[in-house]
């Protein structure tokens, strides 16, 4: 047990096997909503829906436990929000790419992801955004996830007028809201493992209210379903023909994935203070990168859309976890789920709205170490917090911010405090949007 725990990067004198469990207990259950929801966005495209349940697990635990043993890193991985959208919507229901060409380009993402990394391209990347950037990251995607909780509990609604709104005060936004002050009590008074009881709490409290469905006949146990219909199936002709918009098409989700693993990176580490004191590099990161790449490539091969890190992660490390121990529970509870998927599956979003929200409180805290009196750095890392939640991009904020500071030193004459990273980034920015 102390061989296995090592490769983990656990160490007894630091970590607690309760307290990392607890976290990667935490982690799935806030982010296990992806295993209802991408069989149903991905099967717009005429995938098959069990199939789907399976690859979605089987792409989550393959990446994960490469975080777990290699990285070492307490963040989970899955198909991405976002990313299975725009595979779904985009890719096939617009473009008029079959789900097979699709799945090719996903390949070629994570191919070209893992070049990337072994290079350590993309750690240069992410060691050439300027430390008050990186804050203002932390904070913006606090704010995301925040509006994400509340926007899934009902607490805010959809406006003609406004946009958002408050929402009507039903019975779910009631216990979402109840859910929020709970967990807010319970971290005050430094209950461990506070968010993950709130979500318990809120679920079965919903149980006698008619937030939590159980569904007729419910049973606690199901066989997984086989993998065969979408798995290898990817289809290289578009490829092969030399497509180019094809071609934008595999830069394209190069790029969302890109930006929404280094925003969850650098948000998560720096806020969970795992990021070096003075230079704000996050130790392990190329590592932790690779996880990524081999999870959207593997995802590819199980025929799901890209995998990348998750953002809801923060709440198992709001909960106290540390290292690979934490992501490699939350591997195992994905295995559970395969055997189990109707007991995880009655978990309403309104009783995870609680662990979003206070994470987000949390990851606002690094705002005080924004310089604000040097107004450049202060604008483009207010453009960076204010575009992430108004934009619901964690790409579009991190983006948006690094081409302004690159806009705002060059016009004011700071042009010598930029690295080159950051002129070959603002380049490939401006062509995104003049191309889009």
């Amino acid at each position: 047990m102390k061989k296995i725990l090592a490769l983990l990067g656990f160490d007894p004198l630091k970590h607690s096997v309760k307290v990392e469990m607890m976290a990667g207990l935490t982690t799935f259950l806030t982010m296990s909503y992806i295993l209802a929801v991408n069989p149903l966005i991905l099967g717009e495209t005429g995938m098959d829906k069990g199939a789907l349940f399976t690859a979605t697990i089987a792409a989550a635990v393959i990446a994960t436990l490469v975080m777990a043993f290699y990285a070492k890193m307490p963040f989970a991985l899955a198909s991405g929000m976002g990313l299975n959208a725009f595979f779904a919507y985009t890719l096939v229901l617009t473009m008029g790419y079959t789900w097979q060409e699709a799945l090719a380009a996903v390949l070629f993402e994570g191919i070209v992801f893992i070049l990337l990394t072994f290079f350590k391209v993309r750690e240069a990347i992410v060691n050439a955004i300027p430390q008050n950037l990186r804050y203002s990251i932390s904070v913006g995607i606090g704010l995301f996830i925040a509006y994400i909780g509340l926007k899934n509990g009902g607490i805010i609604v959809a406006s003609d007028a406004t946009v958002t709104t408050l929402g009507p005060w039903t019975v779910s936004s009631l216990i979402a809201g109840a859910g929020v002050l709970l967990g807010g009590v319970l971290m005050a008074v430094g209950v461990r493992g506070a968010l993950f009881y709130t979500i318990i709490v809120m679920t079965v409290i919903g149980i006698p209210l008619g937030v939590t469905q159980l569904p007729e006949n419910f049973s606690l146990v199901s066989l997984p379903e086989s993998m065969a219909p979408i798995a290898f199936h990817m289809d290289f002709s578009r490829f092969l023909s030399l497509d180019i918009n094809y071609y934008v098409v595999v830069f394209t989700l190069l790029f969302m994935d890109l930006f929404d693993t280094l925003g969850t990176l650098i948000g998560a580490s720096t806020s969970a203070g795992m990021a070096d004191p003075r230079t704000g590099k996050i130790h392990g990161l190329n590592r932790a990168l690779m996880a990524d790449a081999i999870g959207t490539t593997a995802g590819a091969l199980c025929g799901t859309s890209t995998v990348t890190t998750y953002v809801e992660s923060t709440t198992g490390i709001a909960a106290g976890g540390r290292t690979g121990l934490t992501s490699l529970t939350v591997a195992l509870f994905f295995l559970v789920a395969l055997f189990f998927s109707p007991l995880f599956l009655i978990i309403p979003s309104a009783a995870t709205t609680s662990a979003l929200v206070l994470v987000g409180v949390l990851m606002t805290k690094t705002i005080t170490k924004i310089d604000f009196s040097d107004f450049t750095e202060a604008v483009p890392c207010f453009i960076t917090i204010l575009t992430m939640p108004f934009t619901a991009s964690i790409s579009e904020g991190i983006v948006l911010g690094m081409l302004s500071y690159v806009l705002v030193k060059v016009c004011t004459g700071h042009y010598k405090e930029l690295s080159i990273v950051m002129y070959i980034l603002a380049a490939f920015f401006i062509l995104k949007y003049v191309f889009n």
